[in-house]
């Protein structure tokens, strides 16, 4: 996914994931696809973005409820990725929810 995500008026929720990864993939990359792909078919998703460079990395992802945002936490592929992340792939990350109030857009 590329891009910037086209979201609708507020309210709406982001989830923001900060992290800095370990050497080496280690099969990251196909998973993060994967779980890409699983996340825009569950129910609430808004959208995603997401940057990495040699240091750090951050996915935004964009969700309707709060309740939704749990659904994905919970999944079962969610889960075993997020183990794999503990275990392997990050030395550390940041998760933070936030509710958007208000957004703006430029676009040329």
């Amino acid at each position: 996914m590329s891009g910037m995500a086209k979201t609708p008026e507020p309210p709406y929720y982001a989830v923001i994931f900060a992290s800095q990864r370990t050497e080496g993939d280690n099969g990251y990359g196909k998973m993060a696809d994967k779980m890409v792909e699983l996340a825009s078919q569950q129910k609430g998703f808004l959208g995603l973005e997401s940057a990495r460079d040699e240091g750090l990395g951050i996915t935004v992802s964009y969700w309707d409820s709060l309740e939704s945002i749990k659904v994905w936490k919970e999944n079962s592929a969610h889960k075993a990725a997020q183990d794999k992340g503990r275990s392997e792939w990050y030395k550390n990350f940041a998760l933070r929810i936030c509710r958007v109030e208000r957004h703006n857009f430029f676009e040329m």
